[in-house]
């Protein structure tokens, strides 16, 4: 029995996107920034060093994942990723789309302004296209049957 609850600071501050195998993809509530935070549902993990070789692997299988999905979406100057855990000790992991004019560029996000939470009728939008992002990258890859009419023989 897995008994992972996410740290009250992430609840407070995220939006729930998705569950992958391992960890649960979040958007961080402030919209100046495309923000992504992957926290592996790993009871007790605080740093990377606390999970098996097995989650590391995966764990940065889905960080490489979330970051495809922001590049897709949004066509970042860079992308920052980053886990630190100084003020939520729990493992997370930021991922974050970078661009030249953005609030902060180019000193990291952390302490630079004021969050702005997203209105609501944006953060309906961001989720679904984020949502529907992961939902189409991990969809099994289509196949022809063999040896039907479509498939080119015969």
């Amino acid at each position: 029995m897995n008994s992972f609850v996410l740290d009250p600071t992430l609840q407070r501050d995220t939006h729930f996107i998705c569950e992958m195998s391992l960890s649960t993809v979040l958007l961080m509530d402030d919209a100046r920034f495309p923000w992504l935070i992957v926290v592996p549902r790993v009871v007790g993990a605080r740093d990377l060093i606390d999970l098996d070789e097995a989650h590391r692997i995966v764990l940065w299988r889905e960080v490489a994942r979330a970051s495809e999905a922001l590049r897709t979406l949004c066509t970042p100057h860079k992308l920052n990723v980053a886990a630190l855990g100084n003020v939520v000790e729990q493992l997370h992991v930021h991922v974050i789309a970078r661009f030249r004019d953005d609030a902060a560029w180019p000193r990291p996000v952390w302490g630079t302004g004021t969050a702005q939470p997203y209105a609501e009728a944006i953060l309906a939008g961001v989720l679904g296209l984020h949502r529907a992002e992961f939902a189409r990258a991990n969809a099994p890859t289509p196949t022809w049957p063999h040896g039907g009419s479509d498939s080119g023989a015969g």
